[in-house]
């Protein structure tokens, strides 16, 4: 069943906002969706242990059944900062094998449409020596980037785009996503993405801070992805 890993070009630029967006998307075309974030760095402490908002968004948008919070997020770090040192504060050694792993059990489920969440951007560090990209490499999944749309995003945009591609993966689609109400020469700098960028354009989401998940996903469209047809 198809599983997409979806990173960002940078950190805050929407990647919780576009996957769980895009799981709604699917699930309202009646696909059994699963959204996972195997490490989250900057998580609180609730009566049910480590929770991060990023995951809780993710969980509570996947359809697949009977689904608990580890599954979701099983490295789940208090400090919100890089993972690498997030682990370290936590007095834990995280490996890209340990997070390869927790995904592949959790790709059991078999939903019709995975995203599986990083963490920061492409190249953010995991420990002192390994890249979360290590992880989406072993896992040989495409990839779907999420464009923060600011000034800066076309270097960091063609930059990430270039390093997906150098790690022999492919880069299943881009999603635009508005991070403020006014961003100067929009439409050229977006044209200027659908130019340079190697992959589809699934959607951009607009800056609409009161929009629901639902209404976010209306502006994407995932036929690039070929989901399985439903019988």
């Amino acid at each position: 069943m198809p599983a997409f890993f979806v990173t960002g070009t940078d950190t805050d630029v929407g990647k919780t906002t576009v996957a769980v967006a895009m799981l709604h998307a699917a699930s309202a075309q009646g696909y059994s969706t699963l959204g996972l974030k195997p490490i989250a760095a900057g998580c609180e402490m609730t009566a049910d242990g480590l929770r991060n908002s990023d995951a809780l968004a993710l969980l509570a948008a996947s359809t697949s059944p009977k689904l608990i919070y580890d599954e979701v997020n099983p490295v789940a770090l208090p400090e919100a900062c890089s993972p690498h040192i997030a682990a370290r504060l936590a007095n834990r050694r995280i490996t890209a094998a340990q997070l390869t792993g927790y995904v592949r059990g959790s790709l059991s489920r078999r939903a019709q449409l995975t995203l599986v969440e990083g963490a920061g951007g492409w190249r953010v560090p995991i420990n002192d020596r390994e890249l979360l990209s290590s992880v989406a490499k072993e896992l040989n999944l495409p990839v779907i980037l999420v464009v923060g749309l600011r000034l800066g995003c076309l270097n960091a945009a063609i930059l990430t785009a270039e390093a997906i591609l150098r790690d022999g993966l492919k880069l299943a689609g881009w999603v635009g996503n508005h991070l403020a109400a006014d961003w100067p020469h929009a439409a050229d700098n977006l044209a200027t993405l659908n130019s340079l960028l190697p992959a589809p354009c699934l959607g951009i989401v607009p800056w609409q801070p009161a929009a629901t998940p639902s209404d976010r996903a209306q502006t994407l469209n995932l036929t690039a992805l070929s989901l399985p047809t439903l019988s």
